[in-house]
Parts: structure tokens; sequence; C-alpha cells
């Protein structure tokens, strides 16, 4: 208990940029980066850009999201974020969007990263919105599965076509066969906080993505204000097939989250997006 309190005051002085430490000091890099995965995959996912952040000094922490709800999902992401011991940046893949943007408002978040992710705002869902900018999966009839039980995943040969086309065919298939059902209810639950208008933002768009329409991480970001990078060619995987560039992305936003928290602080308050 006594550390959660210290890392809330922490987290708030650096925000809030009060007068107790120089500006200098809280504008330090951040140094605890959480990283939460999407539907119907697992957090070892990470594994590549988890062993860059480490390499490079950061304390990396992956979140294992149930998928059995929406509230299950923000509520595993939320103990994490409770165990970090300082600043952290949030950084969430494709349905994890969604969920950075509902557990970001957590006192220790300072920055959050989208990468090929969902971005609603409160009272949107991600089903929603994807129906409005459809994806080639959105188009594709019969390439998400549902259980009696209400449970979904990518049939085969679609993971393999659709999520992760540009990562080599064993790990492709390994991961296709080793995927968390996900409740359909989580694509569908309003969300209650957008953490994206109050906290800086930074996006990567995958050019050829075809689980979420890149279009739509277009427009989620530029809502947003965010930060965004895009990077060609790469699929819905791009956190995997191009690990060394959506690490870039995280050590630039951890490079400058905590002085953009306190800049819009001192300029007018926390910025509200709408």
């Amino acid at each position: 208990m006594q550390r959660t309190v210290s890392v809330i005051l922490a987290t708030a002085v650096a925000i809030a940029g009060l007068a107790v430490a120089p500006f200098a000091a809280q504008a330090k890099p951040v140094k605890n980066i959480v990283l939460v995965h999407g539907a119907w995959v697992d957090a070892s996912g990470w594994k590549s850009v988890y062993d860059i952040l480490i390499k490079d000094g950061f304390n990396v922490t992956m979140v294992q999201e149930p998928e059995t709800s929406f509230a299950a999902d923000v509520a595993a992401t939320k103990r994490v974020l409770d165990m970090q011991d300082g600043p952290t940046l949030l950084v969430g893949h494709s349905y994890g969007g969604s969920i950075i943007t509902e557990a970001g408002v957590h006192p220790s978040v300072v920055g959050l990263v989208y990468v090929a992710a969902h971005a609603p705002n409160v009272g949107e869902d991600e089903g929603e919105l994807g129906e409005k900018m459809p994806s080639v999966l959105g188009r594709t009839k019969g390439a998400i599965k549902t259980t009696p039980e209400g449970f979904t995943y990518l049939g085969h040969e679609w993971f393999l076509k659709l999520f992760a086309p540009d990562l080599p065919r064993q790990q492709a298939e390994f991961e296709s066969r080793s995927q968390v059902l996900a409740a359909a209810s989580v694509f569908h639950t309003p969300l209650s906080e957008a953490a994206w208008k109050t906290r800086p933002t930074w996006g990567v768009v995958a050019g050829d993505d075809q689980i979420i329409s890149p279009d739509l991480e277009r427009w989620y970001y530029q809502r947003a204000q965010a930060h965004t990078t895009v990077i060609p060619g790469a699929s819905h995987s791009v956190y995997e097939s191009h690990p060394d560039m959506v690490a870039a992305v995280v050590k630039d936003a951890a490079e400058h989250a905590l002085s953009e928290a306190q800049k819009r602080m001192g300029d007018a308050g926390p910025m509200q997006r709408q």
C-alpha cells in the first residue's frame, strides 16, 4: 500500500509539474514500460521488442490479459501498473489499444503508444468503429469463428493470411495454433475513459494491416493528436515483424513523455481532446 501511494504521488508530481523538483529532473526519460497485447494472442509476441528495450536499460513488463471480458483485461493491466515504481509508458497493440485507452488514466501512466491499435473515445467501442471503416478482415465472411459460449478466434488459414502474413511460416503456424480465445463482448464494450485526451500519445500505423484498416489507425491517431509513424508494407503483426522500428517509437515516447506532459500542464492544464 505504501509503495502504491508513493508511485501515485511521484507520478502526480511528474505530470503536474509542481515546483518541488527541477524541470530537467522531471523530464528525464521514462524507464518503466508496460506492454499490452491484443486479441487472440498473448504477451509472448512482444519478446523481440522486449529484448531491444531491456538491452537499452528499460524496465519492461508485459500484461497477460484473460480476454474473458473487457473489464477483466483492464483490471489485469491496472494490476501491473500498480506494481510499477514510478512514471510509466503504456503500450498497446490492436485490441490492446482499447485496453490502454481505458486503463491509461492510472496515475502512474505519463504517455501512451498505440501499435496498429484501436483508440476509441468515451462511449465508443472498437467493433462499431471497425464496421464504419472496415478492414480486410471486416469484409471477409467466415474468418472469425465463434464458439457456442461466445468466444472468438481466427480460422487457421485466415490467421496466417490476415494476422501474420509477414512472419516466418513456422512462427505464424504456432501462434495460430496457440490463440487465446477472446470473448466476443470485448470488442463491443463502450469505453468509460479515454486516456489519450490527457496523456501524450504516439501511434504506429501498419501500412498493410488487414485486421484493422490502416485508414482507421490514422484517423484514431489524428484525433488523439498523436506523433504518428507509418511502417509501409507491415502487417498487423508489425510489433513482431518490425520490432526494431516499433521499439524506436517506444523509446522516443519514453524520451519525451514527461516533458510533453509537463508542457501541456504548464501551458493550459490537461488538454481535453474530443
